[in-house]
């Protein structure tokens, strides 16, 4: 793991590879640690970076209360300090709304968009009741010390999850930090990109688990409806956290859409591409509570 000081925060990262820059966001009580695979797989063609964000992992907490704005801004500032712009912006759920805010607030530090399992912020994706249902769940949550925050997210896998990845979630969330869990969830229910979604104007790749009911397909349809010239990679029997459930398939979309970007045509609702499952083997049944 590597260390910046970015405005006055002491990010963490991790770097891999040489060649185009792609730039992976994780999700809320998450860390960099969910990318290994990504890190590990697309290094040969490219310099891949995860990054904690402020107040996960190894990067330093912020000093007052950060919301969207605020996360896409140390970004930004993160980006510049390793001359990583334009880049190829990867978000997964929370990551993929911090990305697109990225877009809206420094266009110029973003070649393409790779958004999976995301949300057009829960306001703008989900209904009233169930952004509300959440928001109760991530309170309460963060309110117990020492509280297991991957009790709180439900639905994380599909049906035929490895049962390594599980451990390996698990052991991630369990360092998750009741202030940034709660800032980066109610950032979430309170935004609605929706205005934004059609005034995208990088490739936008959206990689999507079938099996994701946190972000269900219906989301992934808002958004490639919406964003011009989307591609919608929808991955069999994956879940919420598709990158780590299949990440064969997960990066085989990547290195295609990366190898195309400056080809696609433009225009408004990209193609729906349903890939085959990963032949690697899976066990294990993942349900949350």
């Amino acid at each position: 793991m590597e260390r910046i000081e970015a405005d006055g925060l002491e990010i963490a990262f991790r770097r891999s590879g040489e060649g185009p820059p792609i730039v992976l966001l994780h999700g809320t009580a998450a860390d960099g640690r969910v990318w290994r695979t990504q890190l590990d797989e697309l290094a040969d063609g490219f310099t891949v970076v995860a990054w904690d964000e402020p107040g996960a992992g190894g990067s330093s907490d912020p000093l007052e209360a950060f919301g969207l704005a605020e996360y896409a801004d140390a970004l930004a500032v993160f980006l510049a300090a390793l001359g990583l712009g334009p880049a190829h912006v990867g978000g997964l759920s929370w990551g993929g709304v911090l990305a697109q805010e990225l877009y809206r607030r420094h266009p110029g530090a973003v070649a393409s968009l790779i958004l999976a399992d995301t949300y057009a912020g829960w306001k703008g994706s989900l209904s009233k009741a169930e952004c509300a249902r959440r928001v109760v769940t991530i309170l309460e949550q963060t309110s117990v010390p020492e509280e297991d925050f991957a009790a709180a997210l439900q639905g994380l896998f599909g049906e035929h999850v490895p049962a390594g990845v599980v451990a390996e979630l698990d052991a991630i969330m369990a360092d998750a930090r009741a202030g940034s869990v709660r800032s980066t969830s109610l950032a979430l229910a309170g935004d609605d990109r929706r205005e934004l979604l059609s005034q995208i104007e990088v490739p936008t790749l959206l990689i999507w688990g079938e099996s994701d009911v946190r972000s269900p397909l219906h989301v992934a349809d808002q958004l490639r409806e919406n964003i011009p010239g989307a591609r919608l990679v929808v991955i069999p029997g994956a879940g919420h956290v598709s990158n780590m459930e299949q990440p064969a398939a997960f990066n085989r979309a990547i290195r295609e859409f990366c190898a195309e970007v400056g080809e696609r045509p433009s225009g408004r609702g990209g193609p729906d591409i349903r890939r085959q499952p990963s032949s690697a083997p899976r066990t294990g049944r993942r349900r949350r509570p």
